[in-house]
């Protein structure tokens, strides 16, 4: 049962760090992008793309550990 939490606990992390990771990538690709710095703004969107991955990442543990405890 420890398992299940620390899944949904871990979930929750990812898709935290997955928020802080697209708005990381927004914020780097902006500020690129103000100053002219192509490779800045690739970087970013690529974070950004990180960032948003990890997020689905998170939210399947979530639903993975919702649907283990479903089954009790």
């Amino acid at each position: 049962m420890t398992e299940k939490r620390d899944l949904g606990k871990q979930g929750l992390k990812d898709q935290l760090k997955g928020a802080a990771k697209q708005v990381e990538g927004r914020v780097r690709g902006t500020v690129g992008g103000a100053t002219g710095n192509t490779g800045e703004q690739i970087k970013g969107k690529a974070q950004e793309i990180k960032g948003k991955f990890q997020q689905g990442v998170g939210r399947t543990e979530d639903l993975d550990a919702d649907a283990e405890e479903n089954e009790r």
